[in-house]
């Protein structure tokens, strides 16, 4: 069975815990550890255990992505994935430099999973499976944040190619809860929640399994709010998902987040594309015509974000990267 490779981007130095850690337990276990930095990044970076990407070092990568993705842009976190997979990757674990791994996240990840189905749900608030208190996950639209839960499914086994976890402490939330209510938040450990057609809620990068037939789908967009990326990115994989058949998994946490510092204000800034756009953008994707199968993915992915910059959410520029992406893929595979 092939071990995951560990993918963050930071511009962190060699001197940051977080990484030190992760690295440790990734030696331990025989886990590709890949870290990309930026143009902050450190000139001198060395910690055991990690395969560390400077600028200079990405631009030397074989791919097409790497000579033309924006720096100063945690899109550049999409080398890192491509990294992994001609590595031989069969699964990517992904997450960020203020996420310390706790109890379940060395645990060996599967696609087939013990959880409670939900289906033509449409916007379904996961994270309240997991606590009474009131919150919503990034991304999460806001005209939907008052709606009541689904009753789900009993559990059972279900497959599912990209998995959630949540994260304890300082849970991925957008700038309205922090501005108003309070944290830490620990999350109860409950049954894992499957999310199949016609049902979504946002997924982040801080904290993914994604296994190799949707590897694809990691693609993170640079033509946007940095607060977006990875948000927007959800929504197309979970689109496309239904295509395949595919259910979005989210677990019970397997980090505690100790925050980065952030100005509040700025995220909130940063996050209104999103507080004003969320809803429309799963409308705008739920009546795309894609076509069924996980054959079609790369052409349903340039459906779908074909679709975005018509909405003039997402920069016409991105379309040279995501082909780029998409032809460094083909290269891979062959």
């Amino acid at each position: 069975m092939n071990s995951p490779s560990l993918v963050i981007t930071s511009i962190a130095d060699q001197n940051n815990l977080v990484l030190q850690q992760y690295a440790t337990e990734a030696i331990k276990r025989n886990i590709s550890f890949i870290v990309i930095g930026d143009t902050k990044s450190p000139a001198e970076f060395h910690i055991e255990g990690c395969d560390f990407y400077s600028i200079d070092k990405q631009l030397d990568l074989p791919f097409g992505l790497a000579k033309i993705i924006p720096k100063k842009h945690y899109a550049r976190k999409n080398l890192g994935y491509l990294v992994a997979m001609a590595q031989g990757a069969e699964s990517i674990i992904e997450t960020d430099d203020d996420n310390l791994p706790i109890e379940g996240f060395w645990d060996q990840r599967y696609r087939k999973q013990s959880a409670r189905l939900a289906e033509n749900t449409g916007w379904t608030n996961v994270y309240k499976y997991f606590t009474d208190a009131n919150i919503w996950p990034r991304g999460f639209a806001l005209e939907e944040i008052l709606k009541p839960l689904p009753i789900l499914t009993k559990a059972s086994q279900i497959s599912s190619p990209i998995q959630q976890g949540l994260a304890d402490e300082n849970p991925d939330i957008d700038a309205i809860y922090r501005l108003t209510l309070p944290l830490p938040i620990t999350f109860n450990k409950s049954e894992s929640i499957a999310l199949g057609k016609n049902a979504i809620c946002p997924f982040n990068s801080q904290n993914t399994t994604w296994f190799k037939e949707a590897f694809p789908l990691m693609y993170l967009p640079s033509h946007c709010s940095f607060r977006m990326t990875d948000i927007w990115r959800s929504f197309v994989a979970q689109r496309i998902s239904w295509e395949c058949d595919w259910a979005t998994l989210f677990h019970s946490s397997t980090v505690r987040q100790e925050r980065n510092e952030h100005n509040l204000m700025h995220d909130f800034r940063d996050e209104i594309s999103g507080y004003l756009n969320n809803y429309k953008i799963y409308e705008c994707l739920k009546n795309l015509k894609l076509t069924p199968g996980e054959k079609n993915i790369s052409a349903n992915l340039l459906l779908c974000y074909e679709a975005l910059i018509e909405l003039e959410l997402i920069g016409r520029e991105e379309m040279p990267l995501l082909e780029a992406w998409l032809a460094d893929l083909k290269t891979l595979n062959n």
